[in-house]
């Protein structure tokens, strides 16, 4: 009689060395995420830090999504740096956020970075990381409305920014 054969064992979890090689290997988008959720080079690095500080000895994670949760955990450390709020509906942003823009950061970088923090936090996570409207609003602690509104407000300024920028040439 032939035994059917089960693997009871779960999917085997990240290990340190995981999270230090997907840090290594992706050293250059992780810090680029932090970027643009901080939109301060010091404040992103120490993002970065945190990240690989908390992975390393945070919660078991399953070996496939190492690197998902490092994405997730510079993501979190940002917001605690940063603690990202809503606008007052009855606040008009300025088209450049009251930023300067930085003429050393390509035109698509240098629209994220002027959008007010929650919009920037907002359109990172949404639109470019493709977190749901649910997952932004759970880890930024607010209403699905203010991320739906916010998306909505980051994506015209984009948009604007970017005609601005065209017409100007």
């Amino acid at each position: 009689m032939l035994e059917a054969k089960h693997s009871t064992s779960a999917a085997p979890y990240a290990s340190g060395d995981d999270f230090r090689r997907v840090f290594h290997e992706e050293t250059v988008g992780l810090l680029r995420l932090a970027f643009l959720l901080t939109a301060d080079r010091e404040k992103a690095q120490h993002c970065f830090v945190s990240g690989l500080e908390d992975s390393l000895h945070g919660s078991p994670v399953f070996k496939d999504w190492s690197h998902s949760w490092a994405r997730r955990t510079i993501i979190q450390n940002a917001i605690r740096v940063i603690n990202p709020r809503p606008m007052e509906e009855h606040v008009h942003p300025s088209l450049d956020g009251g930023r300067r823009t930085l003429a050393v950061e390509p035109a698509e970088t240098a629209a994220v970075l002027q959008l007010e923090p929650f919009e920037r936090f907002v359109y990172v996570m949404a639109v470019l990381e493709r977190y749901s409207e649910l997952d932004c609003s759970l880890l930024l602690g607010c209403a699905r409305r203010d991320v739906s509104a916010a998306r909505v407000r980051a994506l015209w300024q984009i948009e604007m920014q970017s005609t601005f920028t065209v017409s100007a040439r």
